[in-house]
């Protein structure tokens, strides 16, 4: 009993000290690392297709724990990621069973153990060849024209897969066709096949290719059933009618049959050929036939072609027809002859027997025997023809062509005569002989050279363009076919009306015209046809001062005495009917001065200075007599009046100075003026009347002294009354 105690105390110890110890690990972290990471492939790097592959990958990792950390192992083909897991084992495995050509490529494994990761170095695996294809055929059986429908697979590959069909002849296992073709989404492919004409017996083989990386893995070949090919329709037959010798005059018949399978896809056309001429041809029988009155141009080889859209089958046969007489041969004295010559033909048969004879015209009869004579005019040119018969076979000969010629009427030579010719511009002139056979080659001459040629295949006229820039004469030479040498037209004149181009003004003398001379203004033009408009205009006016029509290339403008009104800009025009009105030319612009001869100037000067001496002189007067005049009124009104003189030493009386002075007395004039009372008259109308007094002259001593005696009037005025009464 204490040995059990001391058992179970034992365990119990043992527990304890467990519990202790775990917990004294759960107090301290635990410690890792990854030593090494591989990948190992099996059974190796490179795998036949349709073998089991398997990866596995191998960790090495050291822990301070007792117990295997838990880790992740992720498996990676060309960096994608297709298997992961979470394990505590050394090694992982992926298995692959059967390997194909897409499991080929670039594998790696990676660890990841909390936050640290190892990754194994990169391994390639390539799956060789690629997976048997297989070949299916929608028929065993088949019609020549129809069609196979090959499927061509491979089940266990994936898209894209490359594939090569052929189709071959079993006896000669010769390669009929060849298909290839890219599917990019299936594994398999459907093609067509038409089968041919020369098939028989066939059947297909089938191969697929991949592209693996940088590699093509391509499969083994192969081979579908076989199928079995039927006639569409049967080669085609010749049947000849007559059968043996075949002489020309018989009815000759020559069929062609086939035999059509009554399931053929489509009815075969027949076609007859004659060298590369279509004869006779039939599309909904099983023959076609050519019949014709055998000739010996129907020697040769016959050929008889039967196709539909794919299938074509041929045969071939010659025939021979025994010729009865030869070719007739018509023959002519001349094949280009004047109007008026002799025309002879005559046609032969040579060795030949009684045959009759035909000379034709086109299709007109022109003699019924075996020669033809006339005389050759217009009418006879044409393709001749000589028909030889016996019984009822007729022979055409050889045709010849006859041209008659007929000589050409004098040309005519002509143009638009309606409108004139202006410098420059385009003429048409026209050449025609109204009879001749044609062609006809017309020649323009131009100042005796040859201008320009044309030829006619009609009686139209030949049209001939030039550009004349003077009065030009034209001739036109016509000729054809006929001996005779060629015609000329007349002469035709063309008269060429140059418009004025180019204007100039010009003074006949200096630009300075002395007054009282004669002016002259010249216009003129280089060159230009008349009648000619001249125009004379001063600037700045709308209208010309001077207009003159010549048939010169100059005109004058004439001023006899030149003044001063005429000094100024000019300019002149000038324009013929060739001008159009909008651009009428205008000359350069001139200008005139006209000035004064110096005699004229000495004149004007001499007259200034006279009339400003006697302006001045006039001054002077107006000057004293003022003075003068400023001078008496003082005196005048000072002194008594002085009686009036009775006797040549008396006085007049008055003392005024103006009682002294005859009525109407100017200064500046002396006693010689008489002036009339016109101003400070009364208003009353007063009646004047002078008495003649006789004055003696001053004394010596007062004024200088007077001879003679001088004429005093005095002036008595007398008051109209009102009413014509005195008061």
């Amino acid at each position: 009993m204490l040995l059990e105690l001391t058992k179970e105390g034992k365990m119990w110890l043992g527990a304890l000290l467990a519990l202790l110890l775990c917990s004294s690990l759960e107090g301290q972290e635990n410690s890792f690392t990854i030593n090494r990471i591989h990948m190992v492939v099996l059974p190796g790097l490179e795998v036949q297709n349709g073998a089991n592959l398997t990866l596995q990958c191998v960790v090495d990792i050291s822990t301070t724990s007792q117990v295997k950390p838990q880790y992740q192992l992720l498996f990676y083909k060309d960096d994608t990621l297709f298997h992961n897991v979470s394990t505590t084992e050394n090694a992982e495995s992926y298995f692959i069973p059967q390997a194909r050509v897409y499991n080929a490529g670039i594998y790696k494994c990676t660890v990841i153990l909390d936050n640290k990761v190892k990754t194994t170095p990169e391994h390639y695996v390539t799956v060789r060849g690629v997976a048997h294809p297989r070949v299916t055929l929608d028929k065993k059986e088949a019609i020549e024209g129809g069609v196979v429908m090959v499927n061509c697979s491979v089940p266990e590959e994936k898209a894209p897969v490359y594939f090569t069909v052929k189709k071959v002849e079993l006896d000669t296992r010769a390669v009929k066709q060849h298909k290839e073709k890219t599917s990019q989404h299936q594994n398999f492919v459907m093609l067509d096949f038409t089968v041919e004409e020369q098939d028989r017996m066939i059947y297909f083989l089938c191969q697929a290719s991949i592209f693996s990386g940088k590699q093509v893995e391509t499969s083994t070949t192969t081979r579908s059933d076989l199928v079995t090919v039927r006639e569409s329709f049967s080669n085609p037959k010749f049947y000849i009618d007559p059968d043996g010798v075949i002489t020309e005059g018989d009815q000759l018949t020559i069929k062609c049959t086939i035999q059509v399978t009554h399931s053929a896809p489509t009815f075969p056309e027949i076609i007859i050929q004659k060298d590369k001429a279509i004869v006779a041809h039939s599309k909904l029988k099983n023959e076609a036939s050519y019949s014709v009155m055998a000739m010996a141009e129907h020697n040769g080889n016959y050929t008889c072609k039967v196709e539909t859209s794919q299938i074509s089958k041929v045969s071939s046969i010659v025939v021979n027809v025994t010729e009865l007489f030869s070719k007739p041969k018509l023959e002519s004295s001349a094949t280009h002859l004047d109007q008026g010559d002799s025309l002879s033909l005559w046609c032969s048969v040579p060795g030949a027997p009684e045959i009759n004879f035909a000379i034709k015209k086109g299709h007109e009869n022109v003699s019924q025997a075996q020669n033809f004579t006339t005389k050759a005019s217009k009418w006879d040119s044409g393709i001749y023809t000589c028909v030889a018969g016996i019984g009822k076979v007729f022979k055409f000969s050889n045709a010849v062509q006859i041209t008659v010629c007929e000589m050409l009427s004098k040309p005519r030579i002509f143009h638009d005569s309606t409108s004139e010719v202006i410098k420059g511009q385009t003429i048409e002139i026209r050449c025609q002989s109204i009879n001749g056979t044609f062609p006809i080659s017309y020649h323009l001459l131009k100042a005796s050279n040859t201008l320009e040629s044309y030829t006619i295949d009609s009686n139209e006229p030949a049209v001939f363009k030039d550009n004349p820039t003077e009065d030009t004469e034209y001739q036109c030479l016509a000729d054809n076919c006929h001996s005779h040498l060629e015609m000329a037209s007349e002469i035709l004149s063309v008269k060429v009306i140059a418009p004025v181009a180019e204007v100039k003004l010009s003074i006949l003398n200096k630009k300075k015209v002395e007054s009282g001379k004669e002016l002259v203004l010249r216009c003129f033009v280089n060159e230009a046809s008349g009648p000619i408009t001249y125009k004379f205009y001063k600037e700045k006016e709308a209208k010309p001062f001077h207009e003159i029509t010549s048939n010169d290339t100059q005109a004058f403008w004439y001023k006899t005495q030149a003044s001063v009104e005429e000094e100024g800009q000019y300019y002149c025009t000038a324009a013929n009917r060739a001008n159009p009105a909008k651009n009428i030319p205008q000359s350069n612009v001139l200008a005139v001065r006209v000035f004064l001869a110096a005699w004229k100037k000495g004149l004007i000067g001499v007259a200034v200075v006279a009339v400003l001496i006697a302006i001045l002189v006039l001054g002077v007067k107006c000057y004293f007599w003022k003075k003068a005049k400023a001078k008496q009124m003082p005196v005048e009104m000072s002194r008594p009046a002085a009686p009036l003189l009775t006797s040549n030493n008396e006085k007049m009386s008055g003392s005024s100075t103006e009682a002294n002075r005859p009525y109407g007395y100017n200064e500046e004039t002396g006693n010689h003026a008489m002036k009339p009372v016109t101003e400070n008259k009364d208003p009353l109308t007063l009646d004047v009347e002078y008495t003649e007094v006789e004055v003696n002259s001053l004394e010596p001593h007062k004024v200088l002294k007077m001879k003679g005696t001088d004429t005093v009037y005095s002036e008595i005025r007398k008051a109209k009354p009102e009413n014509g009464k005195l008061p």
